[in-house]
């Protein structure tokens, strides 16, 4: 897709921002003064409206050499804001999607808020222009009829060109690493194993210069990785440790780990799911795919920070050398962990991705995983799990998460959390103390190999996936938590 700030180069097609607001000013008024008056008539009359997310469509007279005009409800300028802006371009682009328009001039002048500037209007038009027109990339059949989708957007300003188009690329990068994090959520687990995964990193790698590294079964071993090993027992497919480290600065300190859960398909092993639950389990490398998302943003922007992103990936099957309840593993850490339950496997591949992650310099850690069904009961579907032991660290995750808008809420760990993993006669934890505080004694598991690292678990079982299509997308994958990682990597001000 290209975005440009190019002067008014399509006049088929314009897209006009309407406040709630007894007068016309700026670029609306030009336009209405351009229409003879119209756009104040069709406001007077009821045929378009400024109501948030309202749309109107409008055909001039053939004589303003203007096709159509979308007018887009801002409604009211106080309460204009960052998110508000991209729900109602994520609006508008839906509906020039629907419609087959390939190109569009927004004049983005009329988009813009007292308390929203140009720079922040333009990031929200191509970054909701992306995840708005994303499409679920299917195995149908197709028919002969070639598809149509925008190519191109202008955004006509007379604020700064350079700036706006900066802004727009930040955007247009946003927007396209979480459809890219969605595409490899929504894939078939046939077609996306932990060969596939490690592949596509690999590509990642070459494309931004990353230095790569994938550890295969036998470099496993040795290294003594037993929770992934564990976890791929029953499998007839390889398991691969995924590493990309990004150098921003000169020196290989202060170094930000981004752990991801890659499990391309849970059976839960023996501990079995019931058949309903089973379905939709492509979906459990949701964790992998949010790192990897936020990894390309990091290559595009080149931030000036260290990261190193591990992600452990395998998938969960049945065997006859699968693992079993009471099996007794030792991990990277050499911490001892007796498994009582076999579903529980993502927090043993995480164990060793932090372990791995700390080994190679990581300061500060963000692990992501779709974990638990519990938190999806304590919090539903919209809101995002986190942990921490470093309150700092939360903070500094928090802010980078509301300037997403992407919704989290902190759940405690105690000292009688910690206890309940801990205890266990045959090893140092258990992998499942009970159903009782399911997402936190997850959690708090992992937090066992963090130990002194300050550290924040996302656990994204709710809202990897949605059910609902809305104004930003169909139902399927969301890529949540791409853009929280990417701003939090660039805002990131070390420990204090």
């Amino acid at each position: 897709m290209f975005f440009s700030t190019n002067e008014l180069q399509h006049k088929d097609t314009l897209a006009i921002g309407l406040f709630q607001k007894s007068q016309l000013s700026g670029k609306a008024k030009e336009m209405d003064e351009l229409l003879e008056g119209r756009i104040t008539e069709l406001l007077k009359e009821g045929d378009i409206s400024s109501k948030r997310n309202q749309l109107s469509k409008f055909f001039p007279s053939p004589e303003t050499g203007i096709k159509r005009i979308y007018f887009v409800g801002l409604g009211k300028e106080s309460d204009y804001t960052f998110e508000g802006a991209k729900e109602v371009f994520a609006h508008l682009f839906k509906k020039l999607h629907q419609d087959k328009k390939q190109a569009v001039s927004v004049l983005l002048d009329t988009f813009i808020g007292k308390d929203l500037p140009a720079q922040d209007a333009a990031h929200a038009l191509s970054e909701s222009c992306l995840l708005a027109t994303y499409e679920l990339q299917d195995f149908k059949h197709k028919t002969n009829e070639p598809d149509r989708f925008i190519e191109f957007v202008y955004a006509t300003t007379d604020h700064d060109q350079a700036e706006i188009q900066a802004s727009l690329k930040v955007g247009e990068v946003y927007g396209q690493s979480v459809n890219s994090a969605r595409t490899l959520v929504n894939m078939p687990p046939n077609m996306l194993t932990s060969s596939d995964l490690a592949s596509y990193a690999a590509e990642l790698a070459y494309k931004y210069e990353f230095e790569i590294e994938i550890l295969d079964k036998e470099q496993m071993e040795e290294l003594g990785m037993g929770g992934i090993l564990a976890v791929n027992r029953g499998s007839t497919e390889p398991p691969k440790l995924i590493v990309l480290k990004y150098q921003g600065k000169e020196e290989w300190t202060d170094v930000i780990g981004l752990v991801g859960k890659g499990i391309t398909y849970d059976t839960g092993g023996y501990s079995l799911k019931p058949r309903a639950s089973m379905v939709g389990m492509k979906t459990d490398m949701g964790g992998s795919a949010s790192v990897l998302g936020a990894m390309e943003i990091i290559g595009e922007l080149r931030p000036e920070q260290n990261v190193i992103a591990v992600i452990a990936s395998t998938d969960n099957m049945i065997s006859a050398d699968a693992m079993k309840p009471d099996d007794v593993i030792v991990s990277l850490s050499g911490k001892t962990i007796e498994v009582l339950n076999t579903d529980a496997e993502g927090r043993l591949v995480l164990a060793d991705g932090v372990t791995y992650a700390k080994q190679h310099g990581a300061s500060v850690l963000v692990d992501v995983a779709t974990l638990t069904g519990g938190v999806i009961v304590a919090l539903g579907n919209e809101t995002t799990g986190v942990m921490t032991n470093d309150d700092e660290l939360y903070a500094q995750f928090k802010e980078a998460a509301e300037e997403c808008g992407e919704m989290i809420w902190q759940l405690p760990i105690t000292e009688k959390d910690k206890k309940r993993v801990r205890n266990s006669k045959m090893a140092d934890l258990n992998n499942s103390p009970g159903r009782d505080g399911h997402a936190i004694m997850a959690g708090a598991f992992i937090g066992e190999f963090a130990e002194d690292t300050p550290w924040v678990h996302l656990d994204i079982a709710g809202t990897a996936t949605t059910e609902k299509p809305s104004c930003f997308g169909p139902t399927g994958a969301t890529g949540v938590m791409v853009r929280s990682l990417a701003t939090f990597v660039e805002r990131f001000e070390g420990k204090k």
